[in-house]
């Protein structure tokens, strides 16, 4: 079965809402290709290894967290860019990115299906980025989590050992959430009553602002964090248009 790559991003648009976000990069088509679709591809980040996965897929559109075009300002084809728009024209595939909408859902959200997976009941917004939240606050249920079960779940969930910063209450009930680069929104976590924050990788500074908050900061990897979101928007759209859908990993440990 296939359908209108037209229809898949209006789908895509219509769920994740991206003109409400002022974002780094553009949201949405970035490279044109086929107009209908067969199978669809999912990944983290928009680099070489992942468009020749995408392509030896069979995929017809690609969607992303990470695209490949960041900032205003008119970009220059490196030879670096040269290649990654090479592979996808010679084996015809197109390329969509979904970058703060995908972090901010409330249901496909990376930030949202974290806090999921930690069993957290109650879901509030939080980390507002010019005016729209990108994060979640988090309570996890009953007395919440020993500290050592937090940072245990957190590893099970995103399959990695995360940096742990053990600076907070020997128990955890709320916790921030913010993947990716989020480093800059542990005040404002501290600020909201969470005694624990998790994003995805650390600034320097984050080890001395933890202990000085009395919060734990959880460094659980920025790719680790973000395959949940485009995971979830794949099969999201699979479904409704009754395609393919493969997940393809490029794994980064940062």
């Amino acid at each position: 079965m296939s359908a209108p790559t037209t229809d898949i991003l209006a789908e895509a648009e219509r769920l994740l809402e991206p003109d409400r976000f002022e974002d780094y990069g553009p949201n949405g088509l970035q490279v044109p290709g086929p107009a209908q679709v067969d199978v669809l591809a999912s990944g983290v980040s928009a680099h070489a290894e992942l468009f020749e996965l995408a392509a030896a897929a069979g995929a017809q559109l690609l969607i992303v967290h990470h695209g490949l075009f960041w900032g205003a300002a008119a970009q220059v084809i490196d030879p670096i860019l040269k290649r990654r728009l090479e592979i996808l024209f010679q084996a015809d595939v197109a390329l969509a990115a979904y970058h703060l909408p995908l972090d901010a859902h409330p249901e496909i959200g990376n930030n949202a299906l974290i806090a999921r997976a930690l069993g957290a009941g109650e879901l509030l917004p939080f980390a507002e980025h010019r005016g729209e939240p990108i994060g979640i606050l988090a309570t996890l249920p009953g007395a919440g989590l020993a500290r050592g079960e937090l940072f245990a779940a957190v590893a099970d969930t995103v399959g990695r050992e995360p940096l742990c910063f053990d600076s907070g209450p020997d128990r955890v009930r709320t916790v921030a959430i913010v993947s990716g680069a989020g480093s800059d929104y542990i005040e404002q976590a501290a600020r909201a009553g969470a005694q624990a924050f998790i994003t995805g990788e650390p600034a320097e500074r984050v080890m001395a602002q933890a202990r000085e908050l009395g919060v734990h900061f959880i460094a659980a990897g920025h790719y680790a964090t973000e395959t949940f979101g485009i995971k979830a928007l794949g099969d999201r759209l699979a479904a409704r248009f009754g395609l393919q859908h493969v997940f393809l990993d490029a794994p980064n440990p940062i």
